[in-house]
């Protein structure tokens, strides 16, 4: 196996662990380190093509499962700030006639 697939899948499986830890600042840098896997073994020249196919559609997987749990993060944490904005303006209401 090439350092290159070698690389994609330790940056896939770092990238993995910490999306079940939603660990969103290692997500940023793994993001990050995996963009630039990609780019280097799109680089190389790698003998088993079929390993790095395969661990390509292993990341795309992984990125569509990363997209839909922060777009769940991201509706959570909408209904969390409508609900503090409600909260807020309760608030008020409550010391202007209280």
């Amino acid at each position: 196996m090439s350092s290159s697939v070698q690389r994609l899948e330790t940056t896939g499986s770092a990238l993995r662990a910490a999306l079940a830890n939603q660990d969103w600042a290692a997500i940023g840098e793994l993001d990050q380190l995996c963009r630039q896997a990609v780019d280097d073994a799109m680089l190389d020249a790698v003998p088993d093509s079929k390993a790095l196919q395969a661990r390509m559609e292993e990341l795309l997987a992984l990125y569509r499962e990363l997209v839909s749990v922060c777009h769940a993060e991201q509706q959570r944490l909408a209904g969390e700030l409508i609900q503090l904005n409600q909260a807020k303006q309760g608030a008020k209401v409550y010391q202007l006639f209280g």
